[in-house]
Parts: structure tokens; sequence; C-alpha cells
């Protein structure tokens, strides 16, 4: 089987959002589509252990927002590749919350969807969500960004839950990468206090390549 075939099939990129006893929550998706027009509802594809999904099966709510090509890589890397268990993603962002009472960030969203989840089938590593869509609104008019635009441009890597993630091995690669996001430093000698600029892990998680 060509596992690339996979890459031809477009998807975008959003943030998800919930908030139960625990906290707020959230994380980077790319499996968020529109499956009915009226009534408007969507589906969501989100790993079953992300912190986010264990706060949407204890809330029945979650919200979404769509994140904008001039979205900057260290909000993706702390919403895509750090843990909601050990980080409050919201700090230092300007926030405001839905009817429900959920965080969505305002900056670099082109939208943003509020959304009751109506029921739920489990695809394996993955929960499938089908839920109805309360609220929607138009934030931004710059370009949403898309999945390839995400690996073309901003030379994105794809974190190990999501659902499009395959290893990604490179021939050319040199230097030291990062074990969680990815990243790859290009120099001879890693230094001892090296923080990785997306996920934020230290030297000891990064490998020579």
């Amino acid at each position: 089987m060509d596992l690339k075939a996979f890459f031809k099939m477009n998807y975008g990129l959003y943030i998800i959002s919930s908030k139960d006893g625990e906290g707020a929550a959230g994380c980077v998706v790319n499996t968020l589509t529109q499956v009915t027009a009226e009534p408007p509802k969507v589906m969501l594809a989100i790993h079953k252990d992300n912190r986010t999904t264990q706060a949407i099966l204890n809330s029945g709510v979650f919200a979404a927002t769509v994140l904008t090509q001039d979205t900057p890589m260290e909000l993706i890397g702390r919403f895509g590749f750090q843990s909601s268990r050990e980080v409050d993603k919201f700090q230092g962002y300007e926030v405001k919350e839905d009817k429900n009472g959920l965080p969505w960030l305002t900056r670099q969203m082109a939208a943003r969807f509020s959304c009751r989840v109506l029921d739920r089938m489990d695809a394996g590593t993955h929960y499938l969500f089908l839920a109805q869509v309360e609220e929607a609104e138009t934030l931004s008019q710059d370009e949403p960004m898309t999945y390839s635009y995400y690996h073309a441009v901003k030379n994105g890597r794809t974190p190990p839950k999501a659902s499009s993630y395959q290893p990604e091995e490179s021939p050319k690669a040199r230097g030291w990468r990062c074990k969680i996001c990815g990243y790859v430093l290009d120099a001879e000698e890693l230094p001892p206090d090296f923080v990785c600029p997306i996920c934020k892990k230290g030297a000891e998680f990064f490998e020579k390549l």
C-alpha cells in the first residue's frame, strides 16, 4: 500500500478546545469536516489519549477555530506538540469564551465554531465525534491554512497522534532531530542547554542524524 497517496487528500488545520472539571484543554487537528448543511453538523477525529479528548468526553462540547496562513509556528508547536496535562496552552494568548464557556483564540484564526456532541464512534486510535454546530462566526478574511501549506511553506511536522501521521525519514537530513516533534537542528554539536523551539523539550530528547 502506498501510504503517500493519503498526502493527496486535502485538509485544514484547526485548534480544538474543550473544558471539564480539570480545566481547559486544546490541541491541533487536521480532521474536522462539515457533514450536513441543515442543520449544520461536523465530524471531528481526535486521538483517544489527548487531554482534549477527555474533556470532550466529560463535557459533551467542543470549540473549533480555523488557523490562518500567518499563524506562527510557536503557536502550532504549543497546541500541536505539547500536552494540556503539563502546560496551560492558552496562557499568554488573547482568549474569549463561547456560549458553553469554552476558550478560543482570537488571533490568526479565520473562523470559529461551537459544537455539541451528538454521537461517537470508536475508530481504533481515534474517536470520531459527530456534533451539532451551535455557533459559527467568521473572524478574518485571511487565507485559511491547509495541511499542504503547513508542510510545504511552513516546513511543519505531523504530531504522532495526528490522524494522518506517518514517520518522516530523509536520507539528506543531518544534525540533531527532536524525537517528540521532528524539528531538526542543522549543527555538528548540540548545546546541552538547547530547547526545541517547537515543542520546548530539552537536549535529552534529541538524536543525532
